[in-house]
């Protein structure tokens, strides 16, 4: 599979992520999606449609061709077969609630995306597949997305700064303390928060925690000491949140694929040794890349990584 990323200006808009996955032959892909703090579009661009569904194939989970997956939506799967590949672009909440136009597709469900853009997603989806490469696809991916937010009113300062600050304190903060900074009560600051991103802010916490969480496990770490360095009571805590974000064990999301990639479509979410630990929280920043390449190569289990493509 080759991984593209922006390289021109697409890269630069504000809270948003783009990656493009290609299958260099015919191929079956059926991976475990990992939650992630943030709404997620896909764009089915090969010879057949992406589908989302759980595990159990619930009614109501399953979604054929270009879908909107929202925040937490649990235990997910992706599949698609064929030549091709997929645009996929990572949201952030805020930005999500404009371009989407308000909270209803962001508390979890998985909905076609023409459900929400209407025939507009007929037309997006025949633009990117015209395209002659990945980076006119993230133009045009860019254009839409930097002019939709124009029509939907942005999201309060106080709920921007409060998922911002459990952003930067990677969940270990209280809805208390937020509510106190941007003097709101805390029912109030819930009932907004809910209200325009679609789930509470203790909600959101968790999730970010389980977020950070997951990619040190990714980068091979012990589940206790992994535990310990994001604040969980203990072992079998984290393993709670784990199965309940996504259905797996924190053995299987150590080696879920869709995590793999992250290194290359998104690095900027993998753990390094690079900087000190925060002041405020105290955690150790475990891992760097050369031990999570020798930790892959030793172990096998993701089999072999992806590499970048134009």
């Amino acid at each position: 599979m080759d991984i593209a990323v922006p390289r021109g200006p697409a890269r630069l808009l504000p809270g948003v992520s783009m990656a493009g996955f290609g299958h260099l032959g015919p191929a079956h892909v059926d991976l475990a999606m990992v939650a992630h703090p943030s709404v997620t579009l896909l764009f089915g661009l090969g010879e057949a449609d992406i589908a989302v569904y759980d595990s159990q194939g619930r009614k109501g989970r399953y979604e054929h061709g270009s879908v909107v997956v929202g925040l937490l939506p649990g235990d997910l799967r992706a599949a698609g077969h064929g030549v091709g590949g997929c645009l996929q672009i990572r949201l952030q909440p805020m930005v999500a609630a404009a371009v989407l136009g308000g909270p209803a597709d962001l508390s979890g469900e998985v909905v076609s995306l023409q459900d929400v853009w209407g025939r507009e997603a007929g037309r997006v989806e025949e633009r990117l597949r015209a395209a002659g490469s990945w980076e006119e696809r993230f133009d045009v991916a860019a254009e839409l997305l930097s002019r939709r937010p124009a029509a939907h009113r942005p999201v309060d300062a106080e709920v921007a700064h409060t998922w911002r600050r459990t952003l930067g304190h990677r969940g270990r903060v209280r809805v208390d303390s937020l509510a106190d900074e941007v003097g709101w009560g805390r029912k109030h600051l819930s009932a907004r928060f809910s209200a325009q991103l679609g789930i509470p802010p203790k909600r959101a916490a968790r999730l970010v925690r389980f977020d950070h969480a997951a990619h040190l496990l990714a980068a091979g770490h012990a589940a206790a000491s992994v535990a310990a360095a994001c604040g969980y009571v203990d072992q079998s805590h984290l393993h709670r949140e784990v199965k309940e974000f996504t259905g797996l064990t924190p053995t299987a999301v150590a080696a879920a694929p869709w995590l793999a990639i992250d290194d290359v479509a998104w690095p900027g979410t993998m753990p390094t040794r690079s900087r000190e630990p925060g002041a405020g929280s105290r955690e150790p920043e475990l891992g760097t890349r050369e031990s999570r390449a020798g930790s892959r190569a030793e172990g096998g289990a993701r089999g072999p990584g992806p590499r970048r493509g134009a």
